[in-house]
């Protein structure tokens, strides 16, 4: 087939691989293309890239230059204006053709839609085919919608509708040779490096995490062969490897939600062992949080039941020191203390303990559930800002199909039943290597989980009497 006139642009962005994506595959029918990261905050409203992501973003966005020059190109990073940067692109390159995959962030889709349409009817640019692809989900938000075309709000009848609709897709391959333009541009394009955070903190990530294409890959193998299995009973525990450690491969695009699924399939249909299945639904669980910010773009900053915006949290000025004390793992309680250790040395906390250390935060202590989505954005390198929100909402129990707010996790029950033994705060809290098991969860002297507990469902009972 014959390659269509002129220059494609590709503007990457959490899709950093190759594999299974639709936007390079449609610019490689161009005769030449040229691939784009734009480094442009604004664009992401309140939630611009957090320190953890920063670490990661630079380390993958140079394993995406590798794997492109490989087919002939490179990998151009760009800060300032998405809009000025493209239309400077688009006029430089006499670019015939702009393609990026779709994301679901409220600032975002917002700002996407503007763009299309300055893009769409500029005279400048109005030459340029501008197109967006499906890439980020299995399923895009308005394909899963009820009967009566409203949104779901439970996740149970969302998973039962993607069960009897998913079908299975042939994942895209890469093309096998881009060519680069022969005119140049006049921007000045930055090193991968020069968008890694300031902060030495995020140095020691490397020790735990290998960013980008390969790792990504690597990952998504050694849970195939060696954890799915046992992934429905072990994923629960902390104190074992049961997890995928995915998700911030996941986030950033460096594997495709369908890779994945792929990986997990038995001759085209969803897996049948009990632990593929079981992380299949984590995965769709993913969906309906992605899906549930496009319907509800307040999330990230609003409850999603009104009736929580009067919840009588703490003031700031009153909570300071326990929060700080909270995100440095300094509570008293073991549990909580070993999560926050976990996240502040790798970034990552296992969902379980994430889940217990947001009750804490939230119930306990009643710190409004917005300065614990605010310190994981910020420290997750996992940090995808629809799971980050809804884990916090559902935990909180002012979201989707959330956890009942009388339903407080109890740290140390907790700890008892996921962590038997005690390897994990014992891993992340050393001064606790002399307990025995059957104490190793309990409480500093003096923190009354009890009375905290009751202080919680007090505060619940006014905004049920309101």
């Amino acid at each position: 087939m014959a390659a269509q006139a002129g220059t494609a642009i590709v503007w990457f962005r959490r899709d950093l691989r190759v594999v299974d994506h639709p936007a390079l595959v449609e610019a490689a029918t161009h005769e030449s293309v040229v691939c784009v990261y734009i480094d442009d905050p604004k664009r992401e409203g309140d939630w611009a890239t957090g320190e953890a992501s920063k670490w990661w973003l630079s380390r993958s966005l140079e394993k995406l230059d590798k794997a492109l020059r490989q087919l002939g190109v490179s990998l151009s990073i760009y800060q300032g204006s998405t809009e000025a940067v493209l239309e400077t692109l688009i006029h430089d390159h006499q670019a015939t053709g702009v393609y990026w995959n779709r994301l679901y962030e409220p600032a975002i889709v917002h700002a996407d839609k503007a763009l299309k349409a300055k893009l769409s009817s500029s005279t400048e640019t109005a030459q340029c085919v501008v197109k967006s692809f499906q890439a980020h989900v299995l399923k895009e938000p308005w394909e899963m919608l009820k009967k009566d075309q409203t949104p779901y709000l439970v996740f149970t009848p969302y998973w039962k509708h993607f069960q009897v609709t998913w079908e299975a897709s042939t994942p895209l391959q890469p093309p096998k040779k881009l060519n680069a333009p022969a005119t140049d541009t006049r921007l000045d394009s930055i090193e991968p490096q020069a968008l890694a955070p300031d902060h030495p903190w995020t140095e020691k990530l490397s020790k735990y995490w290998v960013p980008g294409i390969e790792g990504a890959a690597s990952q998504l193998a050694s849970f195939v062969d060696d954890r799915v299995a046992s992934y429905e009973t072990l994923r629960n525990r902390p104190d074992h490897a049961g997890t995928s450690a995915l998700s911030p491969y996941l986030h950033f695009g460096e594997l495709s939600v369908g890779q994945v699924v792929r990986a997990l399939e038995s001759s085209g249909e969803l897996p049948i062992g009990e632990g593929a299945l079981s992380f299949v639904r984590e995965l769709v669980w993913r969906e309906f949080s992605h899906y549930l910010m496009f319907y509800y773009p307040h999330l990230p900053d609003q409850p999603l039941k009104p009736a929580f915006e009067s919840f009588p949290w703490r003031s700031p000025d009153d909570y300071a020191s326990d929060l700080e004390t909270w995100k440095r793992g300094r509570t008293g309680v073991p549990m909580v203390d070993a999560g926050m250790r976990q996240l502040w040395e790798t970034g990552w906390m296992h969902n379980r303990v994430r889940m217990v250390v947001a009750s804490y935060l939230t119930k306990n202590l009643l710190i409004p559930w917005q300065e614990g989505a605010r310190h994981f954005w910020d420290t997750l390198v996992d940090a995808d800002l629809a799971n980050n929100t809804q884990g916090w909402q559902w935990t909180a129990g002012c979201g989707a199909d959330a956890s009942p707010y009388f339903r407080v996790f109890n740290p140390v029950l907790q700890g008892e039943k996921f962590d038997p033994r005690g390897e994990y705060v014992k891993k992340w809290c050393p001064e606790l290597q002399d307990r025995d098991s059957k104490n190793v969860h309990q409480p500093q002297e003096g923190l009354d989980l009890k009375k905290q507990r009751q202080q919680a469902l007090d505060a619940y009972a006014q905004i049920k009497k309101r």
